[in-house]
């Protein structure tokens, strides 16, 4: 176990929640971006599926001000990297994101592997690591489930004086996040991607991100002592929205780490 208690103003810094995989905040002195995803309201037609958004981002990508990270969980679906999402990639100096997402994406990317760690300098001296930790996006195992829904990767943010937080990307699987908490916990913030997809073509309909009471027992795995959710609005294949989470933290005991973030 790695995570070192702070007083409670320095964990918990504010997260920025834009709608979708998007959440915007300050860690470290360097400004973190996750899954841009600012396209207005549309149809993507994918394999087997259409994706529609259902509304659009609470802010353009002009009103975020200077972004110096984006932490992509995976480069190949829509809901998660959109086209002016992938616009403004080309503005910011560092996207870390999945392999084989490193490869497609080119100058400015940098993949991943799992537990694989890069060190990023902070303005005012020393470092943030930030290290690629394992998700699947879907229900078993990843040589199964990768076919299909592709590479994803998911981010723990350390520092010293830092708080850790943990940035889950499209991950369905809580054995994953027990292998995490082993490695990092108990974790300061989470920033968990729900929502309870589904697509009766995959998978029988399963789940293929955490839904509310899987998210509600990765906090209790992570020891979170927040956890901020998103990926549960502005799509019509996200099946639970914000009232299943309060109510399936509220079920799990687990509502005082619920943390809805700044919206706007």
């Amino acid at each position: 176990m790695t995570g070192t208690r702070m007083p409670a103003d320095q964990r918990h810094f504010p997260v920025r929640v834009l709608g979708g995989p998007t959440a915007l905040f300050e860690y470290g002195g360097l400004r973190f971006l996750t899954d841009p995803t600012f396209d207005a309201p549309r149809d993507y037609p994918v394999p087997g599926a259409l994706l529609t958004k259902t509304a659009p981002a609470s802010a353009a990508p002009a009103d975020l001000g200077r972004i110096d990270v984006v932490l992509l969980s995976h480069d190949e679906h829509p809901d998660n990297l959109d086209d002016s999402g992938r616009a403004l990639l080309a503005d910011v100096a560092l996207t870390l994101t999945t392999p084989g997402g490193g490869q497609r994406l080119g100058a400015g990317a940098k993949g991943l592997a799992d537990w694989e760690s890069t060190a990023l300098d902070r303005p005012g001296g020393g470092t943030i690591t930030v290290t690629g930790v394992p998700a699947i996006h879907g229900p078993g195992a990843r040589e199964n489930v990768e076919p299909f829904t592709g590479q994803v990767v998911g981010f723990v943010l350390t520092g010293e004086g830092l708080p850790t937080v943990y940035v889950s990307g499209d991950n369905a699987s809580l054995d994953l996040v027990r292998e995490i908490a082993d490695r990092f916990g108990p974790v300061d913030t989470a920033i968990l991607f729900a929502g309870a997809p589904r697509f009766p073509v995959l998978f029988g309909g399963a789940v293929i991100v955490l839904d509310s009471a899987q998210a509600a027992e990765a906090a209790r795995i992570l020891g979170a002592r927040r956890v901020v959710p998103v990926h549960y609005d502005s799509w019509a294949h996200f099946t639970e929205g914000r009232d299943d989470l309060v109510a399936a933290f509220t079920e799990a005991g687990l509502l005082d780490r619920l943390d809805l973030g700044h919206r706007g």
